[in-house]
């Protein structure tokens, strides 16, 4: 178990196997967070990488303080899984692409004022609910390619013959919003637990947490009412959060930046949009601060991507994948930052993570195809 954990003191530790690349920058940053008041451990996960002043793929558990700049700007950031009526073997690739391109990346007000719950139906973001946003957020068609746990497989609900509809999203502008007003107000010194600004925030937290579920089902329910299909959510797990816990005897906060909770069952770990995805069933165990990896991570800085492939690939040529899956993205920018060879292969990760004893598979999923911006207007 523990030749993928290394150990840079007692206090900071990252999970990867020998061969799996982690950039310099990001440990710099593990370090830097560790020195944060009351901060007791730090544990990178396989996709760790460089954030804005602090890594993201990362754990972070503290006493007596909690830290929203350790959470970020998209409150309730998770992927939702949904097991849908798409026989696999009708699945028509023109006729999906050609129905999902035309879906407007905001949600008509009308059909969300019809399925919003009464208790949201007044909130003052509630007009970004429904849309998947930028940045690495998707919503994506998926098939099973292969079943490794079938006991553990069926009993999360899912079925080889149909269809999974995979939604990656968080609380758009409202999480942004909170962090912002926190860090303005509060530097990034962090917040006393018992403090009235503490209590402020994980109200807000909390607020946002339950924004970004019904984001990513209301995401969910307007895919496939534009497929003409439905679909049961099998599950929903949130990568960026604070929650209260106790490790190694103490009591207090364990901070997420895109990492994956190891206590709530099966979860996916997906990979670049022409990569697999990874259904796995976690280990609980303190060594990863009862975390795993969110997802592939970035190999390559956003800004360098269109740089380093706009001479070799056109967006059209990035809208079709290695492994003959399709891609919705109207952003010329955007395709560029978010193409398959800007992350890490999904399968270094999720191995490193196998090796490491702290997730099992389930099954591996491939990608058909992805939606991240449409052809239609809206932000």
């Amino acid at each position: 178990m523990g030749n993928n954990v290394h150990y840079l003191s007692e206090s900071i530790s990252w999970i990867a196997s020998d061969d799996l690349w982690i950039e310099g920058s990001a440990i710099q940053q593990l370090h830097a967070t560790a020195n944060l008041p009351g901060m007791r451990r730090v544990v990178g996960m396989p996709d760790l990488h460089p954030g804005r002043g602090y890594p993201v793929g990362a754990a972070f558990f503290s006493v007596g303080r909690l830290f929203p700049a350790l959470v970020g700007n998209d409150i309730g950031c998770g992927m939702g899984l949904w097991q849908t009526d798409i026989v696999r073997r009708k699945y028509n690739a023109d006729k999906a692409e050609k129905r999902l391109m035309v879906l407007e990346n905001i949600a008509d007000p009308p059909w969300l004022e019809a399925h919003l719950p009464e208790s949201l139906a007044q909130h003052p973001w509630r007009g970004s609910l429904g849309s998947i946003g930028g940045g690495n957020h998707f919503a994506e068609l998926q098939q099973v390619e292969c079943v490794f746990d079938e006991v553990r497989f069926r009993a999360a609900g899912l079925d080889a013959q149909h269809l999974l509809l995979l939604t990656h999203s968080g609380s758009r502008g409202l999480g942004q919003a909170i962090l912002r007003q926190h860090i303005a107000t509060f530097s990034h010194d962090g917040l006393e637990e018992s403090s009235e600004p503490a209590r402020r925030y994980l109200a807000e937290h909390n607020d946002a947490l339950a924004f970004a579920r019904l984001n990513r089902q209301l995401i969910a329910a307007r895919l496939l009412q534009q497929l003409r299909a439905t679909g049961q959510r099998v599950l929903d797990v949130t990568h960026n959060f604070v929650e209260a816990c106790a490790i190694g005897g103490e009591q207090g906060w364990l901070h997420r930046k895109g990492a994956t909770p190891d206590g709530c069952g099966p979860v996916v770990i997906p990979g670049s949009r022409g990569d697999y995805s990874w259904l796995v069933q976690p280990v609980v165990s303190e060594t990863g601060l009862h975390s795993l990896a969110h997802g592939a991570g970035r190999k390559w800085m956003r800004g360098e991507c269109k740089g380093r492939m706009s001479g070799k690939y056109s967006p059209a040529q990035l809208a079709r994948t290695g492994l003959g899956s399709r891609v919705i993205c109207r952003d010329r920018q955007l395709i560029y930052e978010e193409a398959p060879q800007a992350y890490k292969s999904v399968a270094s990760v999720v191995d490193s993570l196998f090796q490491a004893g702290l997730a099992v598979p389930v099954a591996r999923l491939r990608p058909l195809l992805t939606l991240k911006t449409s052809g239609g207007s809206g932000a």
